[in-house]
């Protein structure tokens, strides 16, 4: 199995070639769909009782699922090593791909940016709709923008940087265990009624094992920023942009999902957050950026060559990283 040797980093950037040119065809297989059928078998048995009783059962939940999915993974290679070491880096290499979303994510952001450049305003917000939990059906191009930008910028670390991190410590079961952390907090880390008990010991642990990965992904927007700009590709408000990162980040509802956000608005010079509408009812979250020009489809598309830039110079320092530890020790 990989993970930080050479081998492992080599494995690593063939499942981002296969990512990036098959994405996640729908009539394949994924792992992250039997998690969550895993997980919503598990829900429906035992998110019930008193509170005290519905938070003992989502902690046994995250173990039993974090763990199990790791585990099964790790002895399904090691079998297949056994056999035979090209059905195992196959294996693994197919598993890998699928904690990948770089595609997944371009393509959804496209599917925004093309009815919203013909001024398509209901097949923009029905494309929004397929990514986002907020409503759609009465936003403007403003807001559609908005919504976008900020799916693309929070699933650069759900979806690109964070799997990269796992899989480079302890390949395809470790980066596996992190989807199933972060399956569970999509699916029951809710602060509802429903979810605030149960769903506690998942959106605690998606918080720790986001942690690191977040505010290495904000850094690495900043430098694709930088780069970018320098090249000429793209006209960014990068000064200033970390330190109005630090500032606006820790406001953000989510412990981690703030930084990339915020980072986004202050490269891009717009302002994200605030007002959203679930099933009717208003949510309100802290703004993040400055809003120094108007929301436009144009930043849509800037936001898709900040996560490419950025999930790019993630895995290129992390392997100058691993070369020189591996040299070291």
């Amino acid at each position: 199995m990989v993970g930080a040797t050479f081998g492992g980093i080599v494995l690593i950037i063939l499942a981002i070639a296969i990512d990036l040119i098959v994405g996640d065809p729908r009539s394949w297989p994924h792992p992250v769909v039997l998690i969550g059928r895993l997980i919503s078998a598990f829900e429906r048995l035992w998110n019930r009782g008193t509170p005290r009783q519905r938070r003992v059962s989502g902690f046994l939940l995250t173990i039993i699922v974090v763990c199990g999915v790791g585990g099964i993974s790790w002895l399904a290679l090691a079998l297949l090593e056994r056999l035979h070491p090209g059905l195992a880096l196959i294996a693994e290499l197919w598993l890998l791909s699928t904690t990948l979303a770089i595609k997944g994510l371009g393509d959804a952001a496209r599917a925004v940016v093309e009815p919203l450049t013909k001024g398509d305003l209901p097949a923009a917000r029905k494309a929004l709709g397929m990514i986002v939990g907020r409503d759609t059906q009465n936003l403007d191009e403003a807001d559609i923008t908005r919504g976008t930008v900020e799916t693309v910028a929070e699933n650069t670390v759900d979806g690109i940087t964070a799997p990269l991190f796992f899989a480079l410590i302890g390949g395809a079961p470790l980066a596996l265990a992190y989807k199933a952390v972060n399956t569970l907090d999509s699916m029951v880390g809710y602060k509802n009624e429903r979810y605030a008990d149960f769903g506690y010991a998942s959106a605690k642990l998606d918080d720790v094992v986001n942690w690191a990965p977040a505010r290495l992904t904000a850094l690495c927007l900043w430098l694709a920023g930088l780069l970018l700009c320098a090249s000429g590709v793209l006209t960014l408000r990068w000064q200033g942009a970390l330190r109005g990162t630090c500032r606006d980040a820790p406001h953000h509802p989510s412990p981690n999902a703030g930084w990339s956000e915020a980072m986004v608005a202050r490269l891009l010079g717009v302002q994200l957050g605030g007002t959203n509408f679930y099933q009717g009812v208003a949510s309100h979250q802290a703004t993040l950026g400055k809003p120094l020009e108007p929301l436009r489809v144009a930043h849509i598309s800037a936001t898709v060559s900040l996560m490419h830039g950025a999930w790019m110079l993630f895995m290129l320092l992390s392997v100058v990283v691993m070369t020189g530890l591996l040299f070291i020790f």
